[in-house]
Protein backbone atom coordinates (compact mmCIF):
# COMPACT_ATOMS: atom_id res chain seq x y z
CA UNK A 1 0.00 0.00 0.00
CA UNK A 2 1.12 3.07 -0.82
CA UNK A 3 2.58 5.92 1.51
CA UNK A 4 0.06 8.75 0.88
CA UNK A 5 1.59 12.25 1.21
CA UNK A 6 0.10 15.38 1.38
CA UNK A 7 2.43 18.63 -0.05
CA UNK A 8 1.32 21.99 1.13
CA UNK A 9 1.84 24.62 -1.68
CA UNK A 10 0.51 26.96 -3.71
CA UNK A 11 1.26 27.86 -7.29
CA UNK A 12 2.38 31.06 -6.92
CA UNK A 13 5.16 30.33 -4.22
CA UNK A 14 8.71 30.74 -5.29
CA UNK A 15 9.87 28.64 -2.28
CA UNK A 16 7.83 25.76 -3.31
CA UNK A 17 9.32 26.03 -7.05
CA UNK A 18 12.74 26.03 -5.77
CA UNK A 19 11.90 22.46 -3.99
CA UNK A 20 10.83 21.07 -6.97
CA UNK A 21 14.28 19.25 -7.31
CA UNK A 22 13.14 17.51 -4.04
CA UNK A 23 9.71 16.79 -4.90
CA UNK A 24 10.70 15.31 -8.50
CA UNK A 25 13.97 12.77 -6.65
CA UNK A 26 11.35 11.66 -4.40
CA UNK A 27 9.23 10.24 -7.24
CA UNK A 28 11.61 8.81 -8.72
CA UNK A 29 13.77 7.39 -5.99
CA UNK A 30 10.36 6.35 -4.34
CA UNK A 31 8.39 5.70 -7.35
CA UNK A 32 4.90 3.81 -6.53
CA UNK A 33 5.49 3.76 -2.60
CA UNK A 34 4.04 7.30 -2.33
CA UNK A 35 0.80 8.75 -3.61
CA UNK A 36 0.95 12.58 -3.69
CA UNK A 37 -1.86 15.06 -3.25
CA UNK A 38 -1.65 18.75 -2.86
CA UNK A 39 -3.04 20.99 -0.53
CA UNK A 40 -3.64 24.22 -1.79
CA UNK A 41 -2.21 27.11 0.42
CA UNK A 42 -4.18 30.10 -0.83
CA UNK A 43 -0.77 32.68 -0.54
CA UNK A 44 -2.73 35.34 -1.40
CA UNK A 45 -6.48 36.64 -2.38
CA UNK A 46 -7.41 39.73 -4.16
CA UNK A 47 -6.61 42.84 -1.73
CA UNK A 48 -9.03 45.35 -3.82
CA UNK A 49 -11.21 45.18 -1.81
CA UNK A 50 -8.90 45.03 1.06
CA UNK A 51 -10.20 41.80 2.12
CA UNK A 52 -7.60 38.66 2.69
CA UNK A 53 -5.27 36.78 5.56
CA UNK A 54 -2.05 36.49 4.01
CA UNK A 55 1.25 38.06 4.64
CA UNK A 56 1.89 38.73 0.82
CA UNK A 57 -1.01 41.64 0.93
CA UNK A 58 -0.30 41.63 -3.39
CA UNK A 59 -1.35 45.28 -4.47
CA UNK A 60 -1.67 46.54 -0.73
CA UNK A 61 0.96 48.95 -0.76
CA UNK A 62 2.89 50.73 -3.82
CA UNK A 63 5.83 48.92 -3.26
CA UNK A 64 4.68 45.67 -3.16
CA UNK A 65 5.44 44.10 -6.59
CA UNK A 66 8.92 45.47 -6.36
CA UNK A 67 9.28 43.82 -3.05
CA UNK A 68 8.21 40.59 -5.01
CA UNK A 69 10.07 40.65 -7.60
CA UNK A 70 13.79 41.15 -4.81
CA UNK A 71 12.08 38.15 -3.25
CA UNK A 72 11.72 35.74 -6.29
CA UNK A 73 15.54 36.69 -7.26
CA UNK A 74 16.24 35.83 -3.96
CA UNK A 75 14.79 32.14 -4.03
CA UNK A 76 16.43 31.88 -7.47
CA UNK A 77 19.62 32.94 -6.31
CA UNK A 78 19.61 30.35 -3.34
CA UNK A 79 17.75 27.14 -5.04
CA UNK A 80 18.89 27.99 -8.69
CA UNK A 81 15.73 27.19 -9.88
CA UNK A 82 14.80 29.58 -13.21
CA UNK A 83 12.51 32.34 -12.37
CA UNK A 84 11.58 35.27 -14.77
CA UNK A 85 10.28 37.70 -12.00
CA UNK A 86 9.35 40.74 -14.50
CA UNK A 87 5.64 39.12 -14.15
CA UNK A 88 5.05 41.73 -11.26
CA UNK A 89 6.11 44.58 -13.69
CA UNK A 90 4.29 43.06 -16.42
CA UNK A 91 1.48 41.49 -16.13
CA UNK A 92 0.83 41.40 -11.68
CA UNK A 93 -1.40 38.23 -10.58
CA UNK A 94 -4.00 40.22 -7.92
CA UNK A 95 -4.79 37.08 -5.95
CA UNK A 96 -3.65 32.78 -5.95
CA UNK A 97 -7.10 32.07 -5.36
CA UNK A 98 -8.10 31.19 -8.60
CA UNK A 99 -4.88 29.08 -9.64
CA UNK A 100 -5.52 26.98 -6.53
CA UNK A 101 -9.17 26.39 -6.91
CA UNK A 102 -8.02 25.34 -10.59
CA UNK A 103 -5.37 23.04 -9.56
CA UNK A 104 -8.45 21.14 -7.00
CA UNK A 105 -10.46 21.60 -10.74
CA UNK A 106 -7.66 19.68 -12.32
CA UNK A 107 -6.95 17.24 -9.94
CA UNK A 108 -10.78 16.14 -10.24
CA UNK A 109 -9.93 14.29 -13.75
CA UNK A 110 -6.21 13.47 -13.42
CA UNK A 111 -4.71 10.32 -12.03
CA UNK A 112 -1.51 12.23 -10.48
CA UNK A 113 -4.00 14.77 -8.10
CA UNK A 114 -3.43 17.57 -10.25
CA UNK A 115 0.61 17.58 -10.19
CA UNK A 116 0.43 18.16 -14.01
CA UNK A 117 -1.55 21.10 -13.74
CA UNK A 118 -0.07 22.83 -11.09
CA UNK A 119 3.56 22.28 -12.60
CA UNK A 120 2.24 23.58 -15.51
CA UNK A 121 0.79 26.76 -13.57
CA UNK A 122 3.77 27.37 -11.66
CA UNK A 123 5.77 27.29 -14.80
CA UNK A 124 3.59 30.12 -16.40
CA UNK A 125 3.97 32.45 -13.64
CA UNK A 126 7.60 31.77 -12.54
CA UNK A 127 9.02 30.97 -15.92
CA UNK A 128 7.18 32.33 -18.87
CA UNK A 129 5.20 35.56 -16.93
CA UNK A 130 1.82 34.55 -17.66
CA UNK A 131 -1.21 36.53 -15.69
CA UNK A 132 -2.90 33.28 -14.61
CA UNK A 133 -5.44 34.40 -12.45
CA UNK A 134 -8.25 34.45 -14.47
CA UNK A 135 -10.84 31.91 -15.33
CA UNK A 136 -10.20 32.36 -19.21
CA UNK A 137 -6.54 31.87 -18.65
CA UNK A 138 -6.56 28.63 -16.21
CA UNK A 139 -9.12 27.45 -18.81
CA UNK A 140 -6.24 27.64 -21.54
CA UNK A 141 -3.33 25.78 -19.51
CA UNK A 142 -6.01 22.58 -19.07
CA UNK A 143 -6.73 22.55 -22.36
CA UNK A 144 -2.70 22.21 -23.53
CA UNK A 145 -2.56 19.79 -21.37
CA UNK A 146 -5.23 17.70 -22.70
CA UNK A 147 -7.71 18.07 -20.33
CA UNK A 148 -11.46 17.80 -20.82
CA UNK A 149 -12.00 21.90 -21.05
CA UNK A 150 -15.85 21.43 -20.62
CA UNK A 151 -15.83 19.71 -17.65
CA UNK A 152 -12.84 21.63 -16.07
CA UNK A 153 -14.85 24.69 -16.63
CA UNK A 154 -17.65 23.06 -14.91
CA UNK A 155 -15.56 22.12 -12.11
CA UNK A 156 -13.71 25.29 -11.66
CA UNK A 157 -17.09 26.95 -10.67
CA UNK A 158 -18.56 24.22 -8.67
CA UNK A 159 -19.04 24.40 -5.01
CA UNK A 160 -17.24 20.78 -4.33
CA UNK A 161 -14.22 22.44 -5.83
CA UNK A 162 -14.49 25.67 -3.79
CA UNK A 163 -15.06 23.94 -1.06
CA UNK A 164 -12.48 21.52 -1.64
CA UNK A 165 -10.18 24.41 -1.56
CA UNK A 166 -12.09 25.75 1.95
CA UNK A 167 -10.81 22.42 2.87
CA UNK A 168 -7.46 22.65 2.02
CA UNK A 169 -7.09 26.38 3.88
CA UNK A 170 -8.46 24.89 6.93
CA UNK A 171 -5.55 22.44 6.79
CA UNK A 172 -3.44 24.68 6.32
CA UNK A 173 -4.24 26.91 9.39
CA UNK A 174 -4.53 23.94 11.70
CA UNK A 175 -0.76 23.73 12.82
CA UNK A 176 0.06 20.66 14.81
CA UNK A 177 3.47 21.35 17.36
CA UNK A 178 6.09 19.64 15.17
CA UNK A 179 5.43 22.24 12.97
CA UNK A 180 6.30 24.61 15.31
CA UNK A 181 9.37 22.76 16.54
CA UNK A 182 10.44 22.54 13.35
CA UNK A 183 10.42 26.50 12.59
CA UNK A 184 7.48 26.04 9.85
CA UNK A 185 4.73 27.68 11.01
CA UNK A 186 3.67 31.59 9.77
CA UNK A 187 1.67 34.04 11.19
CA UNK A 188 -0.36 36.13 9.14
CA UNK A 189 -3.23 38.19 10.48
CA UNK A 190 -3.06 36.86 14.08
CA UNK A 191 -3.50 33.62 12.60
CA UNK A 192 -1.04 30.86 12.35
CA UNK A 193 -0.53 28.45 9.11
CA UNK A 194 2.38 26.04 8.03
CA UNK A 195 4.95 27.32 6.20
CA UNK A 196 5.26 26.84 2.76
CA UNK A 197 6.50 24.12 1.14
CA UNK A 198 5.32 22.08 3.69
CA UNK A 199 4.95 17.64 3.28
CA UNK A 200 2.89 15.16 5.71
CA UNK A 201 3.78 11.52 4.72
CA UNK A 202 1.30 9.25 6.08
CA UNK A 203 1.65 5.79 7.32
CA UNK A 204 -0.57 3.18 6.52
CA UNK A 205 -1.69 2.92 10.62
CA UNK A 206 -2.11 7.14 10.58
CA UNK A 207 0.67 7.63 12.03
CA UNK A 208 2.08 11.21 10.68
CA UNK A 209 5.59 12.11 9.62
CA UNK A 210 5.83 16.27 8.62
CA UNK A 211 8.42 18.39 7.48
CA UNK A 212 7.37 21.73 7.79
CA UNK A 213 8.95 25.01 6.15
CA UNK A 214 11.75 24.35 3.77
CA UNK A 215 14.45 21.71 4.19
CA UNK A 216 17.12 19.62 2.47
CA UNK A 217 16.34 16.70 0.31
CA UNK A 218 17.31 14.19 3.17
CA UNK A 219 14.56 15.39 5.52
CA UNK A 220 12.24 14.87 3.25
CA UNK A 221 13.20 10.92 2.41
CA UNK A 222 13.98 10.19 6.24
CA UNK A 223 10.08 11.20 6.91
CA UNK A 224 9.10 9.19 3.74
CA UNK A 225 11.15 6.12 5.35
CA UNK A 226 9.75 6.57 8.71
CA UNK A 227 6.16 6.55 7.44
CA UNK A 228 6.80 3.12 5.69
CA UNK A 229 8.36 4.02 2.36
CA UNK A 230 10.65 1.98 0.42
CA UNK A 231 13.25 3.49 -1.94
CA UNK A 232 12.58 1.46 -5.44
CA UNK A 233 16.28 0.81 -5.84
CA UNK A 234 15.70 1.65 -9.36
CA UNK A 235 18.70 2.75 -11.54
CA UNK A 236 19.05 6.76 -11.71
CA UNK A 237 17.45 8.14 -15.24
CA UNK A 238 20.00 9.79 -17.99
CA UNK A 239 19.03 13.34 -18.51
CA UNK A 240 17.21 12.57 -21.53
CA UNK A 241 14.75 10.02 -19.36
CA UNK A 242 14.21 12.47 -17.17
CA UNK A 243 13.04 14.91 -19.07
CA UNK A 244 11.05 12.60 -20.97
CA UNK A 245 8.86 11.56 -17.93
CA UNK A 246 8.89 14.98 -15.86
CA UNK A 247 8.62 17.38 -19.19
CA UNK A 248 10.42 20.61 -18.63
CA UNK A 249 13.34 20.46 -16.21
CA UNK A 250 15.74 23.16 -14.45
CA UNK A 251 19.07 22.35 -14.15
CA UNK A 252 18.76 21.74 -10.48
CA UNK A 253 16.37 19.22 -11.07
CA UNK A 254 18.34 17.31 -13.67
CA UNK A 255 21.23 17.04 -10.68
CA UNK A 256 19.09 15.99 -8.24
CA UNK A 257 17.16 13.21 -10.05
CA UNK A 258 19.74 12.10 -12.31
CA UNK A 259 22.10 12.35 -9.45
CA UNK A 260 24.94 14.33 -11.35
CA UNK A 261 27.20 17.13 -10.37
CA UNK A 262 26.03 20.35 -11.80
CA UNK A 263 29.01 20.97 -14.14
CA UNK A 264 28.29 17.18 -15.25
CA UNK A 265 24.38 17.90 -15.69
CA UNK A 266 25.19 20.91 -18.06
CA UNK A 267 27.12 19.18 -20.12
CA UNK A 268 25.04 16.47 -21.04
CA UNK A 269 22.10 18.66 -21.44
CA UNK A 270 24.20 20.89 -24.09
CA UNK A 271 25.45 17.59 -25.58
CA UNK A 272 21.43 16.59 -26.15
CA UNK A 273 20.93 20.22 -27.73
CA UNK A 274 23.75 19.26 -30.41
CA UNK A 275 22.25 15.92 -30.72
CA UNK A 276 18.48 17.62 -31.66
CA UNK A 277 17.07 15.81 -28.36
CA UNK A 278 16.52 18.55 -25.91
CA UNK A 279 16.29 22.36 -26.25
CA UNK A 280 16.54 25.18 -24.00
CA UNK A 281 14.18 27.63 -23.23
CA UNK A 282 15.90 30.64 -21.67
CA UNK A 283 14.30 31.94 -18.58
CA UNK A 284 15.64 35.43 -17.27
CA UNK A 285 18.00 33.31 -14.79
CA UNK A 286 18.43 30.41 -16.51
CA UNK A 287 17.03 28.00 -18.60
CA UNK A 288 14.49 25.02 -18.69
CA UNK A 289 15.43 22.21 -20.57
CA UNK A 290 12.41 20.16 -22.98
CA UNK A 291 12.57 17.53 -25.28
CA UNK A 292 12.66 18.28 -29.13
Amino acid sequence: MAIRVRYYTDPACPWSWSAEPSVRRLMVEFGDDLEWSYVMGGLARDYAGGQGDTDLRWGATADMHPRLMAHWLDVADHGRMPIDPRLWSEAPISSTYPACIAVKAAAEQSDDGGGAYLRAVREGLMCFRRKLDTPQMLTEEARALGLDVGRFRSSLSSSATIEAFGADLESVRAVPEVAREQGGVKEVAGRERLAMPSVEFVAEDGTVHGVYGRKPYEAYAGAATAAGAQPSGAARPGPCEAIERFGRMGLPEIEAVCGLPSPVASAELWKLVVEWQARPLRVLTDHLWERM
